[in-house]
């Protein structure tokens, strides 16, 4: 029994990045071995187990071989005769192709080190091209790594056309789809996950409506950068700047989807696109199961997000009713996420990215006038029912103008 760290730890390292997860592959060993030494196992595909003390995962050296559609279809085997190159040749990339043993002596069949140095993503083998996810791994990867300056070796983004070409990405379940989207956007850099979709024809089959805002301009006056795909990707990269929540990042990605609807002849402007967006928001939330926070911030971002932008001009009526659609009384953290949403919008601007977005602390403070209207006086004057629901409206609507003048003085 011989056993080696693998994969993403043996990377990092020796990109001179943390180590978060230790993965381990053991080689020349049988699951009764396992047990006997006290290992747990874990998961019905394939022999997995978890150590008795670190709790960590230690698998079976194994082969793979494709016998259905999707990320699920493959065979796998498993046994002591399995060679630890064998079990790398399986995995996706060449710099998660290596291993190590307790000496830190390094096993590097398929050039993962020379490919670290030379900043490239490249497939370990052709057998890449049977498992679909791959395509959202690598683009992930890609996110991840563009600050240190690696690319998608040319060969690989081909494989990756194929594969988007080929119906296999349809194959993939909401679920694993959404775990590969979702850490893409908490990656440092993004927009770069969107990129490489979209240079491998990916997004055009994963988020066609995302695909469709590429080429579409707006005004000048207002977006510098012209076309609505580039601001797309600007606005993301704000929010990753400003460290923002994946719940702001995604409503980001899908704030502006209506503008991909404007007819040609009624370009640069995107009239009512706010509401045309909605039911494409509807359709990405669906697609990829979202989670309901996501989801519902989206949905307001895109509804709402020019309100936010006119903020300052909003008439204190227009401004109750952006509040009540908040429901700002009992989830004040959402409309702090749309403020930031907002203000990433703003920001995701060719040459605008530095200028001050005041609309952010008035909408702060219209919220504060709103919810310091105090209930118990109104109850005290005997109104209730839809009686008080008015007079608390009322109310509200009093402080709005209060407040709504005294920041204009």
């Amino acid at each position: 029994m011989r056993i080696y760290k693998v994969g993403g730890a043996v990377r990092d390292r020796l990109l001179g990045k943390p180590v978060t997860d230790i993965d381990w592959v053991v080689v020349g060993a049988t699951t009764e071995e396992m047990l006997a030494k006290g290992f747990r196992p874990v998961g019905a595909d394939f022999p997995v187990f978890l150590h008795p003390k670190s709790g960590e995962e230690y698998a079976l050296a194994r082969t793979e071989r494709k016998s259905g559609r999707g990320y699920g279809g493959f065979t796998f085997h498993a046994s002591p005769e399995v060679t630890l190159e064998e079990d790398l040749i399986r995995r996706d990339l060449t710099i998660n192709a290596m291993a190590e043993d307790d000496q830190q002596n390094l096993t590097d069949p398929y050039h993962g080190q020379r490919d670290l140095e030379a900043r490239l993503l490249r497939h370990v083998s052709p057998a890449f091209a049977e498992d679909p996810l791959r395509v959202l791994r690598v683009a992930r990867f890609a996110a991840r790594y563009a600050a240190l300056g690696f690319t998608v070796a040319p060969e690989t983004l081909e494989l990756m056309r194929q594969l988007s070409e080929s119906g296999e990405l349809e194959a993939l379940t909401p679920e694993r789809s959404w775990k590969e989207i979702s850490r893409a956007l908490m990656e440092d850099q993004p927009q770069v996950f969107v990129e490489v979709l979209r240079a491998c024809g990916a997004l055009k089959v994963l988020m066609p409506e995302v695909d469709a805002l590429f080429g579409v301009p707006q005004p000048p006056a207002h977006h510098p950068e012209i076309d609505t795909g580039t601001h797309t990707l600007s606005v993301l990269q704000q929010a990753a700047l400003h460290k923002q929540p994946l719940t702001v990042r995604w409503a980001c990605l899908l704030h502006d989807l209506g503008k991909g609807l404007t007819p040609e002849e009624e370009w640069p402007r995107h009239i009512a696109h706010e509401f045309k967006g909605l039911k494409l928001i509807k359709a990405v939330n669906e697609r990829f199961k979202v989670p309901r926070d996501c989801q519902e911030l989206a949905l307001l971002v895109g509804e709402y997000h020019t309100h936010g932008h006119r903020a300052l001009e909003l008439k204190p009526s227009t401004l109750l009713e952006l509040l009540q659609s908040f429901d700002i009384y009992r989830r004040p953290q959402r409309f702090e996420e749309f403020i930031a949403a907002c203000e990433m919008d703003a920001r995701g601007r060719k040459g605008l990215e530095e200028r001050s977005y005041p609309q952010a602390d008035y909408l702060r403070g219209a919220a504060t006038a709103a919810r310091s209207v105090a209930v118990q006086p109104l109850l005290e004057k005997g109104f209730k029912g839809p009686e008080l629901g008015e007079a608390i409206k009322r109310e509200r609507l009093k402080a709005l103008k209060a407040y709504k003048e005294a920041a204009s003085t």
